[in-house]
Parts: structure tokens; sequence; C-alpha cells
């Protein structure tokens, strides 16, 4: 399959490189080293050199620390490219957090977006599959896919809601201007039921991981907060 074989190659080649994170609006995008742990499934990100910074990206820039700046947890996560440009792309995890990325160019940003969604689909699938459960395997499975097809709906709905956004705020009609309020009523009602509809996700992923017993392990890896 093209997800085992993805999963295979970045087991390989761990996933690593220099993005942008919006941080927020006052410090607005920051240069980050980034870099996927395909085993454990954890996104990890560093504050690397300013020297590193600018048009031309270093392959591999000085880290400024050993520890991570923060670690984002990739099972049950949403990985989409943004409508807003060709290099921007978001990961709106299942604990609720959606950490907003930049790449260099539009190759480097389907690179990412593919090599994410593959160690998502595949932690996401064990942690479904591995978690024992009182359900027979056929009704596992099915409660599986159906996470796996809510998944995907969500991200469906965020790109119709990127692209209503862009399509009122570039409105070109002499009866309709963007700051018109009933379009602006209607863009905030999209964004917020978009934002129901992902936290709805993330409760129902939270019951699921709550009402069945943890796999027997012994350690556990420690999940950081999500810092700027």
């Amino acid at each position: 399959m093209e997800i085992n074989r993805m999963i295979n190659q970045s087991l390989r080649h761990q996933l690593s490189g220099q993005l942008s994170k919006y941080t927020n609006v006052m410090k607005g995008w920051q240069y980050r080293w980034f870099t996927v742990d395909p085993k454990t499934g954890f996104l990890s990100y560093y504050l690397c050199d300013s020297a590193a910074v600018g048009d031309d990206i270093a392959p591999s820039p000085h880290v400024l620390a050993s520890a991570p700046r923060g670690q984002v947890q990739l099972a049950g996560a949403v990985v989409y490219p943004s409508d807003e440009d060709s290099r921007t792309f978001s990961i709106a995890c299942a604990s609720g957090d959606t950490v907003k990325l930049r790449a260099n160019d539009a190759r480097a940003r389907q690179e990412w977006v593919d090599g994410l969604r593959a160690v998502v689909e595949s932690h996401t699938k064990a942690m479904d599959i591995s978690n024992s459960s009182p359900l027979p395997p056929r009704e596992l499975l099915a409660a599986s896919d159906a996470m796996v097809s809510a998944r995907q709906a969500l991200f469906l709905t965020e790109q119709c809601n990127a692209s209503l956004a862009r399509a009122i705020e570039n409105i070109d009609c002499a009866s309709f201007t963007p700051t018109d309020p009933d379009l602006l009523l209607l863009k905030a009602i999209s964004t917020a039921s978009t934002q129901c509809l992902h936290q709805c996700l993330s409760l129902l992923q939270r019951h699921q991981e709550i009402n069945q017993p943890p796999p027997p392990t012994n350690e556990t890896i420690p999940i950081a907060p999500v810092l700027l």
C-alpha cells in the first residue's frame, strides 16, 4: 500500500527540515527546525540559529538547544494545505490545538503534507486497533474506519470554510462588499461551525481513549505542550 511505502521510507529517512511556524499576531512567522519521529509519531521543533533565517535557508541550520521547543502528537491529527498560498499548511491536533506552518515552496509543502499524513494514518490506526476493546473485531474495524472517515470529512470542511472566507474577502460586486454585515456573519458562522465540528471530533477521540484501557507498556512518552 502507498501509506505503508511512505512510512517505510520515513523510517529509513527521518522527515526533517526548516519551516516557518505562525506564533501569534504580534510575532508573526518564526523559523523553526522540525523533525518527525515516525516510530513514536511525534513532530518536534527547535529554535535554530538566526544565521539560517532568510530566503536561502541552510540545509542543516545550527539548533540552539538539544531539547525541543515543543512537540506535537500526530496520532488523530488532520493535516491539510491552506488555500491562502502554495506554501502554507496546518496540523489540527486531536488535543484541539492547531499548528500553522509554511514551507519554502509548493514542492516542499507537498512533501511535508504527504509525509505527515502517512505518519498520522499509521499511528491513528495503530492507536485504534492496539487498544483493547469489548467490541468484536468487525465492529472495532468499522469504528476505526468511521473515525478515519470523520477526519477526512473534517478536512474537506476546513477546505470549504477557507474557500468561503477567501471568496468573501475577494468579492467584487456592486451589491456587496467584504465588510457587508451579512457576509461577515456568514463567515463567522462558517468558522464557528468548523471549529465546533473539530471540537466534537476531539471529544469523540478522547471518549474512545477514556473508555478503552491503554495497551500494556513499560514506558510512557510525555506529551510536551505546544509552545511558540
